[in-house]
């Protein structure tokens, strides 16, 4: 079975994380990706560390199995040969600030004109409408400005950022998924769509429960730790030797762990409802944790799991990478270099298809301008 964009090319115009991220996926979803870049730096996160042989491994897990050429859109030749490009691209993606394609003389409008069925994806802080389109941002920034930070860390803590950088992430998510929306809708019309992601957006989007608080209290939620402001037990808890979750859902969980700890308070009216848990949370804890200190983690983990209660540790990325589930789901993959041996680990595709089979690694980074020859053969109608 081929892959589903086996068919699909992509000039990847991005750079650092939010656009490279979409691509990726577009690329271990079957996608030919030439990712152009400024010629002598090339993407930014070329000289992000940490470095192995001198190659940045974050570059590598963002831009595995694309190929390379390096090009100024400002020199009459390198322009040639782009637009020779977008005649065989299916998609082009880029991450300037609004404006700098058009300036270039490749913006929406007149690609369109030129390329009716192309789908350009534009990436961006605050995306190309809005008094602030032409800001400068970075996912500190969107993350900050677009309530997250607002509601992560501790109570009555300053503010923390995200460990991930969901700013970028979650753009780059947002925008595969409105690449893959035009592709559909072009096999009908044969039109591409502009698909236009602001980072800023994105992180309003993903606020699920604090926006729906926001609404009907007036009051916007602050930080609330490892606590679900919204569910009950939904924390983490001490056991004998440290920190595990429960999170118990729905009252049925609350009653089978309640079963489990042997606690009767299923019953008791400050208990039995989740609003009337919410607002006994602090009180709930407690009376849960006088149980779970008198034995380990692991204890707690396999006896919740037996009765069905959903709960789990709190692993490290290390321990994350050795975990049995997350093996077996292909979800730790080796990226080759060039000579065909493991050079670095990064996270598998979590897309899984029926039918198709995924390899345990992926193809190369690539070297900056390192695929030019093989690229102009594939423009020449030769071998990819």
């Amino acid at each position: 079975m081929t892959a589903p964009l086996d068919n699909i090319t992509v000039l990847d115009l991005t750079h650092v994380l939010a656009g490279p991220f979409a691509s990726m996926t577009m690329v271990d979803l079957g996608a030919k990706v030439i990712k152009v870049e400024r010629p002598g730096a090339g993407d930014d996160t070329r000289a992000f560390p940490p470095f192995k042989n001198d190659k940045s491994a974050y570059f590598a897990a963002l831009n595995h199995g694309k190929q390379s050429i390096a090009l100024d859109l400002k020199a009459e030749q390198d322009r040639a040969l782009f637009e020779r490009l977008l005649a065989r691209a299916d998609v082009i993606l880029e991450n300037y600030r609004p404006g700098t394609m058009e300036k270039l003389g490749y913006g929406w409008d007149t690609l369109h004109v030129q390329h009716p069925g192309l789908i350009y994806g534009a990436v961006s802080g605050f995306g190309h409408t809005g008094p602030d389109a032409l800001r400068p941002a970075y996912d500190m920034v969107v993350q900050a400005r677009g309530g997250v930070m607002s509601i992560t860390g501790e109570k009555d803590r300053e503010p923390v950022r995200v460990g991930a950088s969901i700013g970028d992430i979650v753009a780059g998510m947002f925008m595969l998924q409105g690449v893959l929306a035009a592709l559909y809708e072009r096999e009908r019309t044969g039109l591409g769509r502009k698909v236009d992601v602001g980072m800023l957006d994105g992180q309003l989007a993903i606020l699920e429960h604090a926006v729906a608080i926001t609404s009907v209290t007036g009051t916007p939620p602050g930080p609330t730790g490892a606590r679900h402001p919204s569910i009950t037990p939904f924390e983490t808890f001490h056991a004998s030797d440290g920190l595990f979750v429960i999170a118990a859902g729905n009252d049925v969980l609350f009653e089978r762990l309640c079963e489990t700890l042997g606690l009767p308070l299923a019953d008791d009216p400050r208990f039995a409802t989740n609003p009337a848990r919410c607002e006994n949370a602090r009180l709930l804890k407690r009376l849960i944790e006088a149980v779970t200190l008198d034995n380990t983690k692991a204890y707690w983990i396999e006896t919740l799991e037996a009765a069905g209660v959903p709960t789990g540790p709190i692993q490290n990325v290390a321990e994350v990478m050795q975990d049995p589930q997350i093996l077996a789901r292909n979800m730790v993959v080796d990226v080759l270099d060039h000579a065909g041996q493991p050079a670095y680990t990064t996270a598998g595709n979590p897309i899984k298809l029926s039918g198709l089979e995924e390899r345990p690694d992926r193809r190369p980074a690539p070297d900056l301008d390192g695929d030019r020859a093989s690229i102009l053969t594939w423009l020449e109608g030769g071998e990819d």
